[in-house]
């Protein structure tokens, strides 16, 4: 008797039997590539989601010494100047801007030629403007200083707005780099020079930048003004890590 005697079927169930081994080899093999995606994922999620929080912690760390820094130059600069700010037309905003609001005091209409009396605002101004700019307080963080010249819309009888806009253009640019020319020429900053070239920056606005009237209406008045701004490097390195998100 032939007890190990193959019969017809065995080869075929052998047959089936190997195919399904090797579909569940298959399926084994997937489920291990998913589940090693899968945990690649995890990592580079949690890679991002730590980065991520680096450059939370970095934004936060910078304003928070930018607002330390700001609150500081602006206590500094209203100690300074409270005293003069109203007999010069001027004022200190939050963001330390030193603003000359009052126009009959700055230049004649549409004259980019400064008046004598802002001349002697800006003689008895910048020289201690700078001093306190240069201290080792602020010194090294200073970005950059920039003159602003603003102008109110109009121009005369000219109803065209490309040539209105460009002509306060031109006016609030001259205006600008008449301050600028003036403060870095005055001898009491002579040993700020090489500092001053590296911050000091003049730009014209136009009429882009309106003060506004309760009801939102231009000021025509306020508009026309020279501003004097600050900014630090705090600013920059915010703007950086921005662009490096984005």
């Amino acid at each position: 008797m032939k007890f190990f005697q193959k019969k017809k079927g065995d080869s075929e169930w052998v047959g089936i039997s190997d195919m399904m081994s090797g579909v569940m080899m298959v399926f084994m093999f997937i489920a291990v590539l998913f589940m090693l995606q899968n945990e690649k994922e995890k990592d580079k999620i949690k890679l991002e989601r730590d980065e991520f929080k680096k450059t939370q912690e970095s934004i936060r760390e910078i304003a928070v010494t930018y607002r330390e820094s700001q609150l500081s130059l602006n206590s500094d600069l209203h100690n300074e100047f409270d005293k003069d700010l109203e007999k010069w037309g001027a004022e200190i905003t939050k963001d330390n801007r030193i603003r000359f609001k009052s126009p009959d005091i700055l230049f004649k209409s549409g004259s980019a030629e400064m008046s004598s009396k802002f001349e002697n605002i800006l003689e008895e101004l910048f020289p201690r403007y700078i001093k306190i700019l240069t201290s080792k307080k602020y010194k090294n963080e200073i970005n950059e200083i920039r003159v602003e010249g603003h102008t109110s819309y109009g121009w005369g009888r000219a109803k065209n707005e490309d040539y209105i806009y460009l002509k306060n253009m031109e006016l609030s640019q001259k205006r600008a780099s008449s301050v600028l020319k003036f403060c870095y020429s005055l001898s009491e900053t002579t040993k700020y020079k090489k500092w001053i070239i590296d911050k000091f920056r003049a730009n014209g606005m136009s009429y882009s930048k309106p003060m506004r009237k309760g009801d939102e209406k231009m000021d025509y008045a306020k508009s026309r003004r020279v501003e004097i701004i600050v900014t630090t490097k705090a600013t920059e390195k915010i703007y950086k890590i921005i662009e490096e998100l984005n």
